[in-house]
């Protein structure tokens, strides 16, 4: 096996190494130098589009150096003219062509969770979200259709495009992509420019630097600001991956690195090239490339450089630990050699994870010096075993993971008490890892980029490659779900499988049933999406959850369908949403239809109408040639008008309803109708001549008021028109007297034989207006009822006497003795004559 530190090449005090991760990438047919290249990050896929005219996405950054656009044409002749974005892995293999027909591209990359964003020239943005052409599109508007977009940056969650009069036009999230234009800067030629993302910079808001003139400006949303920097102009502006760091290149071939808020110098690098580099990046935090067609500087600090020299033409691909760098032959990472791994391998390192490493090479030929190198370390083991574990991770060669591996499981061994954890983790790790840069995958990413994306996010870039069976396999392994891994599966099927749509339909429930987790919904609705609407439906009957079905199926227009599943479901707040977006839809017609042999929803729409819209209740009663319902609604309308003629229409047209009906209570309430509508006449009868308020009043009111006003014959003469019931107008004719006052009148039916409401009602009526001699005129009219209970009147009255002679009549002493202690003077001697009378009789 070849040495470790083969690779490694020595900058300054530091060591990078610059590792093959494939060979023979591209077709040498394919002139890379004719395309825009863009890698997504952490590993991701490679988008590469052919150059339409003579600028770049990346303005300086990749220039489009191209031959005549027609040999490049001719040459390429037997293949499809029209333009398309091509997907890549990093080895080589064609993931995806999408067809591009949005005019010259000014903007490709990528976002961190693996989106493609291309920005054409007249400012459409298309946000590729699955690697399978799919997208969300949107326009950045300010006026750039018409101004034009030159070039645009990104980073992980945003990107900023400049217009073709400077201005500068942000966006800061796909997924709700809000375009922004911030400060105006100068008008002058931009030579550079590029952004620092809003997460290293101190307004928390993207600041974009522009190389105007022979200065920077520092554009944000609200100002820009001249830096007042020497030496311009700036052929080319990088910021390292952290943001706190700042690479110039000067026309005259200088390279400086200063901080990002532009206070102090960091180094200074003269190239010696009498052309500007096509490109400029950042290799981690703590090294600077320049690229030219085939040559690349690797500038480390105080100056130190490094060159590499190329075959063909190449391309930076910058990531969060170190640059790709991607030609027709192979694909390479170069990168900082980590610290770990530094130790270790550093040549001379008598580091105790170097001795441990020995020790192992040594156990294996069977050596004592195994034994003295642990006793050498014994007091360091444990940082050992760490550093090789780390040291593990950071290896591209499975040799010498293993190796390491090996190295601090050995020392874990001898230690007392260590937790596995990491080596477990570290284990794990690796599997995934080495499984991911297999050249069928196409992944290759670090330990640290690894560790940024997460285990979830890399399953999901499995699945947006179709890699169903591994990241069933890799979720298996994690002990993660894998049901959204069949879903996607399934929603795939759904879309491009030839067969008809019973097999696909069979194929996809046969594999998903009894899975848990799998949402039949979202498969229904990417069939649907492709227009197969009956194999939606077949999905759908196999969603338990109603609440998944009935939005897809009323997207599908299955009305009926979707109010059955809402009604199956119990839950009625579903049946009413249904209900409401059926009612928004459809004509009234066609919504009463689908109510009928329905009577649940139908009550549903019955109970919301009643405090809503009242004229849905009566088509609704109409519909269902419900007469009686209907009248009863329009009675309740008349008793809330304030106009006479229009409650009287109201009534009229309730009776109407009734007329036809078959109910045999429709009589009753017809007769009704017809009295109500005749009070309300004779209200407004009584109002014009009496100038009082009747309306709205009923028929008992009226009554009661008209005996009050002194009305008595008017009063009497509703009684007999309406058919009042004898005992009712006996009680009003009483109340509305009393309440009057007029004790003649209730004195003259004193004089009456007989009452239908008793005499006692006017006793209780007249004693409670303080009457009692008055009161005492009806307690001789209450035969009724015992002495007992009329001499308890005549107390109420204040006439004792009489109340003594009642019980006298019935010969209850005992009562007259109790009656003697409530008597006055007077009275009481009469009292004590009745009882001596009883007494001397016996």
């Amino acid at each position: 096996m070849s040495n470790p530190t083969a690779d490694w090449e020595k900058v300054g005090d530091r060591f990078y190494r610059k590792l093959k991760l494939y060979d023979a990438v591209f077709d040498q047919d394919l002139e890379l130098e004719n395309y825009l290249v863009a890698g997504a990050p952490c590993g991701g896929a490679i988008g590469i589009t052919g150059c339409r005219c003579r600028s770049s996405f990346y303005s300086d950054t990749v220039v489009a150096l191209y031959r005549d656009v027609e040999k490049l044409q001719n040459y390429r002749a037997a293949q499809a003219t029209k333009p398309s974005i091509d997907i890549y892995s990093y080895s080589g293999k064609l993931i995806r062509q999408i067809k591009w027909d949005k005019g010259s591209i000014r903007g490709l990359g990528w976002s961190e969770d693996e989106r493609l964003l291309v920005i054409s020239e007249d400012g459409t943005v298309r946000c590729y979200y699955d690697l399978q052409g799919d997208f969300t599109q949107f326009s950045l508007g300010f006026g750039a259709e018409g101004l034009k977009v030159k070039a645009c940056r990104f980073w992980s969650s945003g990107f900023v495009a400049i217009l073709s009069n400077n201005h500068l036009v942000a966006v800061t999230h796909y997924i709700e992509p809000r375009p922004k234009l911030l400060a105006i800067p100068p008008q002058d030629e931009v030579h550079s420019w590029t952004v620092i993302p809003p997460a290293y910079t101190l307004s928390r808001s993207v600041e974009v630097l522009l190389a105007i003139g022979q200065t920077i400006y520092v554009v944000d949303a609200s100002e820009t600001e001249d830096r007042v920097l020497p030496n311009g102009p700036f052929k080319h502006i990088s910021v390292s991956p952290n943001g706190l760091y700042v690479t110039l290149y000067t026309e005259d071939g200088m390279v400086w690195v200063i901080t990002s808020d532009f206070q102090n110098k960091i180094g200074e690098y003269e190239s010696k090239a009498k052309t500007p580099p096509k490109d400029v990046q950042w290799c981690g935090n703590d090294a600077v490339m320049l690229a030219w067609e085939d040559e690349v500087h690797l500038i480390g600090p105080n100056g130190a450089s490094l060159r590499y020299y190329f075959d063909g033409w190449v391309h930076l691909l910058p990531d969060v630990d170190g640059v790709r760098l991607i030609t027709n032959d192979v694909c390479e990472f170069l990168q900082k050699v980590p610290d770990c791994t530094e130790d270790i391998f550093k040549p001379g390192s008598t580091s105790p994870a170097s001795v441990l490493l020995d020790a192992v090479d040594q156990l294996d030929k069977k050596s004592p010096k195994a034994d003295a190198n642990i006793r050498l370390i014994r007091p360091n083991l444990l940082d050992a075993v760490g550093t090789c574990i780390q040291a593990a991770g950071q290896e591209f060669s499975v040799h010498w993971q293993k190796q390491l591996l090996k190295a601090a499981s050995f020392g874990k061994s001898i230690l007392d008490l260590y937790s596995s954890d990491d080596f477990v983790d570290m284990c794990e790790a690796l599997r995934i890892l080495n499984a991911m840069r297999d050249y069928r995958i196409g992944l290759p990413l670090s330990y640290d980029q690894y560790q940024r994306l997460t285990s979830e996010k890399l399953i999901q870039r499995l699945i947006n490659r179709h890699e169903y069976h591994l990241a069933i396999r890799l979720s298996n392994y994690l002990r993660l779900p894998v049901s959204k891994i069949h879903v996607h599966w399934a929603s795939q099927k759904v879309r491009t499988s030839t067969e008809d749509e019973d097999t696909i339909c069979h194929t996809v429930v046969s594999k998903l049933n009894n899975k848990p987790g799998i949402l039949f919904e979202v498969v229904a609705r990417a069939a649907y999406d492709e227009g197969r609407s009956h194999l939606a439906t077949q999905l759908l009957n196999h969603e338990t959850r109603a609440g998944k079905q009935v939005p897809l199926l009323l997207a599908m227009e299955e009305d009926a369908i979707a109010l059955d599943k809402a009604l199956e479901s119990g839950d009625i707040d579903l049946v009413f949403f249904v209900l409401l977006q059926l009612k928004k839809k459809l004509p009234l017609a066609s919504f009463f239809r689908l109510l009928t042999n329905r009577p649940i929803a139908t009550a549903v729409v019955e109970s919301s109408a009643k405090g809503q819209d009242q004229e849905l209740l009566k088509d609704l009663y109409y519909q269902d040639d419900r007469r009686l319902d209907g009248a009863n609604l329009l009675f309740s309308e008349a008793l809330n008008q304030t106009v006479p003629q229009t409650k009287a229409d109201k009534l009229k047209l309730a009776a109407k309803l009734l007329g036809d009906s078959k109910d045999p209570t429709s009589t009753l309430y017809t007769r009704s109708y017809t009295e109500a509508q005749a009070l309300i006449r004779v209200q407004a009868a009584l109002d014009h001549d009496f100038d009082a308020h009747y309306s709205g009043l009923s028929l008992n009111e009226t009554i009661l008021r008209l005996v009050k006003n002194g009305y008595g014959k008017r009063a009497a003469k509703l009684q007999s028109d309406f058919k009042i019931p004898e005992k009712t107008w006996w009680w009003l004719r009483l109340r509305g007297l009393v309440a009057r006052r007029d004790f003649g009148e209730l004195e003259e039916l004193s004089k009456q034989r007989r009452s239908p409401i008793g005499w006692e009602a006017f006793f209780n009526e007249v004693l409670g207006t303080g009457q009692q001699k008055l009161a005492g005129l009806f307690v001789p009219k209450c035969t009724g009822l015992s002495a007992q209970e009329r001499s308890e009147m005549w107390v109420k009255c204040g006439m004792i006497v009489k109340a003594g002679e009642e019980l006298a009549k019935v010969k209850d002493v005992n009562g007259l003795e109790e009656l003697r202690g409530k008597a006055r003077a007077g009275e009481a001697a009469e009292i004590d004559r009745m009882i001596a009378q009883f007494r001397s009789r016996r």
